[in-house]
């Protein structure tokens, strides 16, 4: 690094602001932290910091696997994980007790946290293995998803080349370090492009826990810290602009750019949310690959599309219609021997259009199949329903003769009649054996907390079913 480059600001923590010195001086420090308490594999149990960032990278620099894991995450969750990896060391805030094991205080970027040594065993993983992530806990038992510090670089050059013209000069984290997004196309992304990264407690952003967000707080923290960028879920989009429009207000001017990924975002949300100022983008990626490998940008917009591919990826539909990716995949599953292909079956079904825009039609595993016989894709019906008006929506029916749904408002105040206009209108562009027949009102939005969606806002459909089976059973929607 040359002088400008060493004095450039990196960090801001919302107090302090932290060169690319300033930060390689303290990754340095714990690296050797690291080396000296001979560490294979770190497990990180951390709130968004610049302690985080600093103990990512130390990780790398001492050879040792880090494995971030989501504060949300159930304690049956975190043991799964740290058993599953074979992680010797358990990095955490000194106000979280850790019963399993000693702690010893320790300082990492001047953050006073603690570090536990765990008695698990090395578990065999891919060779490279640099970076462990879970999937975002479907199950008790979330899956290990290996990378390799090349596959990280790779989507994080890729992100930084296909954003060069927008000149993002400053990127608030706004998801946790914990979910592969906000990791590598966030953090890793702009460290590699040389922005600043603003990095504050979640909370102080308006979040709290997997799902809960308060869009009026995290509306004044956007106007205060000054963004060229940020990353959301669709559902913290949704709520933001709903409180916009609610109180009349705008997204301030400076925003340059919102990348919306995680779960299906439709052209509606994305135009209301234009319409008040966000410049939101929809992208689409997966662990497995790393993170995002399509994207809309500025100029290359398809609105209800997943947009184009980005330049460290490849994407393709195979003859049953599934998404099949390449080029920047994981180094193997934790548990798993058998090799990764080299095209990457996502299970997700969808489309390349003439000018290679990327459309996503839902899961392949949720097909529905009438008693017709016809196939339907819930996600496809979920997304006109949205598009028309509804916050969220779960479609049923498999084996039934016609479609019902569990839906929940944009507002919550909103009554059933205005449910039932927009079922109308997304009927009225759907072929009649894709309608809806009968819906309930949720019993609540669908969140973590409550079982019902995963951490990323991916319903649990089995869930939702489960809680409105019997108010299905007599709607007369």
């Amino acid at each position: 690094m040359n002088a400008s480059t060493l004095n450039t600001v990196v960090l801001d923590d919302g107090t302090h602001t932290w060169t690319a010195a300033a930060l390689e001086t303290a990754v340095a420090e714990y690296a050797a932290v690291l080396r000296a308490k001979g560490v294979r594999v770190l497990a990180t149990l951390l709130d968004n910091s610049v302690a985080w960032v600093v103990a990512d990278r130390a990780a790398e620099r001492a050879g040792a696997v880090h494995v971030p894991l989501p504060v949300f995450f159930t304690k049956d969750q975190i043991a799964h994980a740290l058993q599953a990896s074979g992680a010797d060391t358990l990095l955490l805030p000194r106000t979280v007790p850790w019963p399993l094991a000693p702690a010893e205080p320790c300082s990492v970027a001047g953050e006073p946290l603690a570090m536990a040594r765990l008695q698990n065993l090395p578990v065999p993983m891919p060779d490279g293995t640099s970076k462990i992530t879970f999937t975002s806990g479907t199950t008790d038992a979330p899956k290990g998803v290996c990378l390799r510090s090349a596959t990280i670089d790779s989507v994080s050059s890729g992100v930084v080349q296909a954003m060069a013209p927008l000149r993002i000069r400053r990127h608030l984290c706004v998801l946790p370090f914990a979910v592969l997004l906000e990791n590598i196309a966030g953090l890793n992304a702009s460290l590699m492009n040389g922005s600043t990264c603003v990095v504050v407690p979640l909370s102080q952003l308006g979040l709290k826990g997997s799902s809960g967000f308060d869009p009026a707080a995290f509306h004044a923290a956007v106007v205060r810290l000054r963004p060229d960028s940020i990353i959301l879920l669709p559902q913290m989009l949704r709520l933001w602009a709903g409180y916009l429009a609610a109180t009349r207000q705008r997204a301030p001017d400076g925003l340059t750019f919102v990348a919306v990924g995680g779960a299906p975002v439709g052209a509606g949300l994305l135009q209301a949310s234009r319409a008040l100022g966000i410049p939101a983008y929809e992208g689409y990626g997966l662990s497995e690959g790393a993170s995002v490998q399509t994207l809309n940008l500025p100029g290359a917009d398809l609105p209800g599309s997943a947009g184009r591919v980005l330049p460290h990826a490849r994407v393709r539909i195979s003859a049953a219609g599934e998404i099949e990716v390449s080029a920047s995949l994981l180094a193997g599953y934790l548990g798993d021997p058998q090799p990764v292909p080299e095209w990457f079956a996502t299970g997700d079904l969808g489309s390349l259009d003439a000018n290679g825009f990327l459309h996503v039609q839902g899961r392949r595993k949720n097909i529905l199949i009438t008693s017709f016989g016809r196939n339907v894709s819930p996600e496809w019906v979920e997304g006109a329903l949205q598009e028309a008006g509804v916050g969220a929506a779960v479609v049923f029916g498999d084996g039934d003769p016609a479609l019902s749904a569990v839906l929940w408002p944009m507002n919550a105040a909103l009554p059933d009649t205005a449910l039932q206009a927009s079922v109308d209108a997304a009927n009225s562009k759907l072929p009649d054996y894709a309608r809806i027949q009968k819906w309930v009102r949720a019993s609540h939005a669908f969140n973590a907390e409550c079982g019902m969606a995963t951490a990323n806002g991916r319903p649990q459909r089995a869930a939702i079913f489960q809680a409105h089976a019997q108010a299905l059973n007599a709607s007369a929607h």
